[in-house]
């Protein structure tokens, strides 16, 4: 019987049975790199090892000045730095699969562009860019009808609902101002026999605004706009389409589909220049600049055991390889972006952190569901409702999937509620987020009454943050390598 209680207070101390036998020590492998029977630390048999495993992480995972803009915190530290060079290291490998196709096609692109080089007389001609090209880097094709409808205006307002739909909103009757004037005349002809005041008060009116992009310096030799753009669901039809595009540079003209036919597809071209732009850090702001802090505080606080963690552990696969991969090599001086766009890399790090402390980076007004009602986008009390909205009816199924697995995860772990306040892990690592982050973190935290919002949100972030850009219009969207002309009817 003293034989049985020595061992059992050694084992519940964690002290050597014999003088020579070693101590298991806690496990600091990097998240992922090992898998874990998870339980909550109350029920844990070996709660010592926990104990320690977090003081040692709390040393190792420390919060770090942000990359690519002042966003939010990147990891560093002993192990934040091991981790990032491990996801970094992973990220090389998979990109060399991909990089060894696409050098190959590309050079197949430009053979087949050298070989009609002398009947290029259009820009439908380019379409030898694409047709039976890129088949290893796209292997699905070019997005169906892409080469054929490029230049239809339905195809180019319905991107605005599908490859970039965080852009595009609805303006209020009473609550929006008009920021555009367009001609009484013009717009007859276009909307059904309505005017803009009209178009306004039936709800119809759309903006899309990148006039923020007119107070960044062009890189020389370069070219792009800072477009407004209106959009309207057409009263007889019930299609959303372009109404008008205000380039807010040069001349300054706005742009209608009345206008001759190259000119309003140079008023379309610039807008998706600025879109792209937007489109490419937006995400950056929206998605890993969000989730990012959210797993480092678990890093700090919660046992690998924890199945929070676990669960945020795999969601942030490889995630630390973005943005010092973005550092060294898209936002560098001479870099991709700058061989790209037309305006400067430090430009988009600008963007991205304006975009992350005014609206991208708060944690509750870019819900998925909240974020387009409060654009007019779904469940609009005010105006009709959109008759096809590509991104959300692809998205929302996702949304539903991820609430509904996550729902099951935290039953499971916490069937009753009163286990959420035992949890210290989870509280802790509500904490650390109150502490770092207070101003972009949801009221529920405070309340702890359910972390699945918590865990949703992060979801959204990595997964449903933007959708995949497919082949646009074959024309200069990142920027044009010189000022174009414009010449069009001015409105």
């Amino acid at each position: 019987m003293l034989l049985l209680t020595f061992l059992v207070t050694c084992y519940a101390a964690g002290l050597p049975v014999f003088p020579n036998q070693a101590v298991l020590r806690p496990s600091l492998a990097l998240p992922g790199d090992n898998s874990h029977r998870y339980s909550l630390p109350m029920f844990d048999l070996q709660p010592w090892e926990r104990v320690d495993e977090i003081r040692l992480a709390r040393k190792g995972y420390l919060y770090g000045s942000p990359l690519l803009g002042n966003t939010s915190f990147f990891p560093t530290g002993a192990l934040g730095d091991a981790m990032v060079a491990r996801d970094r290291a992973q990220w090389f490998r998979d990109v060399g699969y991909v990089t060894s196709n696409v050098y190959h096609e590309l050079d197949q692109a430009a053979a087949a562009l050298m070989k009609v080089r002398g009947s290029i007389q259009s820009l439908s001609s380019y379409e030898v860019l694409y047709k039976d090209q890129w088949v290893s880097t796209i292997p699905d094709g070019v997005a169906p009808g892409m080469l054929t409808n490029w230049t239809q205006d339905l195809l180019f307002s319905m991107e605005r609902l599908s490859i970039n739909p965080y852009v595009v909103r609805r303006l209020h009757p009473s609550n929006d101002h008009l920021p555009l004037d367009v001609d009484d005349h013009v717009m007859r002809d276009l909307a059904g026999g309505r005017t803009l005041a009209v178009l306004h008060q039936e709800g119809r009116l759309f903006l899309a605004n990148h006039s923020y992009q007119a107070a960044y310096p062009k890189t020389p030799g370069r070219w792009t706009a800072a477009c407004t753009a209106y959009f309207f669901i057409h009263p007889r039809s019930g299609d959303f389409l372009p109404l008008a595009i205000k380039t807010n540079m040069g001349s300054d003209f706005t742009y209608t589909a009345l206008d001759d036919a190259n000119d309003w597809l140079f008023a379309k071209m610039a807008f998706n220049m600025n879109d792209l732009f937007h489109s490419q850090l937006y995400h950056l702001a929206n998605t890993h600049d969000v989730a990012e802090p959210i797993h480092q505080a678990a890093l700090r606080t919660m046992s690998a055991r924890h199945p929070v963690r676990g669960y945020l552990d795999r969601l942030m696969n490889q995630a630390y390889a973005v943005r010092p991969v973005g550092e060294e090599f898209l936002f560098n001086e001479g870099g991709f972006y700058d061989s790209s766009f037309a305006l400067p890399n430090w430009a988009g790090k600008k963007f991205t952190t304006d975009a992350y402390w005014e609206h991208a980076g708060h944690f509750r007004a870019t819900d998925f569901y909240r974020d387009l009602a409060t654009r007019g986008l779904l469940n609009c009390s005010y105006g009709p409702l959109l008759r096809s909205f590509p991104f959300y009816d692809t998205v929302a199924p996702m949304v539903k999937a991820i609430e509904d697995f996550t729902s099951v995860f935290v039953e499971t772990y916490y069937p009753e509620s009163g286990l959420m306040g035992d949890d210290h892990e989870l509280q802790d690592w509500i904490r650390e987020h109150l502490f770092h982050r207070p101003a972009f973190l949801p009221g529920i935290l405070g309340m702890i009454p359910d972390i699945s919002p918590v865990i949703h949100a992060v979801l959204l972030r990595v997964h449903v943050g933007n959708i995949a850009r497919g082949v646009g219009i074959p024309s200069p969207e990142r920027g044009a390598d010189r000022v174009l002309v414009q010449e069009a009817i001015q409105v």
